[in-house]
């Protein structure tokens, strides 16, 4: 994951980052549903299956989950069903809905989620490389050969976000278009590239989007477009359904909270022993609710309507 050098403008974003348990205002600071005390209404499908939800951020989205889907499947004897949803707005009605039972939420859909009384509960977060603890950046880009130089350059241009529901590919960068005193709704003109590869290759390409935002890993697959800008944001959370009983719920919290590919390689999933998966997992790290307060008052800095309950 990137670590270069970020400019003065990071430095209050990072203050926040580490002052993430403030006082919070406008989206809240707690969801309408207790995610300490859920509802125990039952399984997705049935009691032999495990729904897991994401949302095809890029191509290769099903083929990256697949160890992780057979781990569990594996830890806990049951079926492991993929389930892909159109996008996060899609994946929000499921949870809602009680159609899930074990997802990959970004931080936001997380956050908007539980304030539209989805019942879930955060357990883990992954991180790539060994060392590292949860977090990721969301990156301004422009075309490679592009003169811009810095965020306060994209006013008037084309801007490729990802999804309105996504943290690193609106949320932020809406932040922190703000910041710049640029509103990301009237002062650019947004093209929603439904996922973070597409909005990478659409940047690069300098024709539908001047400019865009997308997650560090997708931008680092792609040598047709420079960074001018980068933010982190809190390591997206896996999330398990308030709904399940609750010694299903104790289950998967405790096989997803903190686990190495080694082990679960070491478990006999060979899946998990690919370059593929070696380059988007290493291990979880625990996260809670808690950790997701940085996402709710960046919420109440942009006043997003997507964050509203």
């Amino acid at each position: 994951m990137s670590t270069n050098h970020r400019p003065g403008w990071a430095v209050g974003l990072t203050a926040l980052l580490a002052a993430a348990s403030l006082a919070l205002s406008g989206c809240g600071s707690a969801s309408p549903t207790d995610p300490t005390n859920p509802p125990e209404t039952g399984y997705a499908v049935d009691s032999n299956t495990l729904v897991f939800g994401v949302v095809p951020d890029s191509v290769s989205t099903e083929t990256n989950y697949t160890p992780l889907m057979d781990y569990i499947a594996q830890q806990t004897g049951k079926t492991v069903r993929y389930h892909e949803s159109t996008d996060y707005a899609a994946l929000i009605e499921a949870a809602i809905a009680g159609k899930i039972d074990v997802a990959s939420f970004s931080g936001f859909t997380y956050v908007t989620a539980t304030n539209q009384g989805a019942s879930l509960i955060p357990v883990g977060s992954i991180v790539t490389k060994k060392g590292e603890e949860p977090g990721y950046y969301s990156m301004a880009i422009v075309p490679k050969d592009s003169a811009i130089q810095s965020l306060a350059e994209f006013r008037g241009l084309k801007v490729c976000f990802v999804d309105p529901s996504s943290t690193s590919g609106y949320l932020f960068p809406s932040y922190n278009l703000l910041e710049q005193g640029i509103d990301p709704e009237t002062d650019v003109t947004p093209v929603f590239a439904g996922k973070h590869d597409i909005s990478v290759t659409k940047t690069g390409e300098g024709r539908e989007c001047e400019a865009g935002f997308a997650e560090d890993s997708e931008v680092a697959k792609s040598d047709a477009v420079r960074v001018v800008q980068q933010t982190q944001v809190p390591g997206a959370p896996i999330v398990v359904s308030g709904h399940l009983p609750q010694a299903m719920r104790d289950k998967l919290r405790d096989i997803l909270q903190e686990v190495t590919i080694d082990q679960i390689i070491a478990a006999g999933v060979s899946s998990a022993d690919s370059d593929g998966f070696r380059a988007v997992f290493y291990a979880t790290r625990p996260v809670n609710d808690a950790y997701y307060d940085l996402i709710r008052d960046i919420c109440a800095k942009t006043g997003a309507k997507q964050c509203q309950a």
